[in-house]
């Protein structure tokens, strides 16, 4: 019986993929236009970037209005 393989949990956990890495950057993306940003901006981003907006929704959502208002008034 292999135990030295199944106590080392380096050599058995799960690898990530690049299909599971692109369709989780593909609901990031999905969450930001969902919170209020443009699709054509949301596919200029970064993945870095699109994270660091996930992080905090709320001024993701203000910014969006504050741009908005922006607009209306011009």
């Amino acid at each position: 019986m292999a135990t030295s393989t199944f106590r080392n949990k380096n050599k058995v956990r799960p690898r990530k993929t690049g299909a599971e890495k692109r369709r989780r950057c593909l609901v990031q993306r999905r969450r930001l236009v969902a919170l209020g940003l443009s699709e054509e901006a949301v596919a200029k981003m970064p993945v870095d970037v699109l994270r660091a907006k996930l992080r905090e929704p709320q001024k993701v959502v203000a910014a969006v209005a504050k741009a908005a208002e922006k607009a209306a008034e011009a």
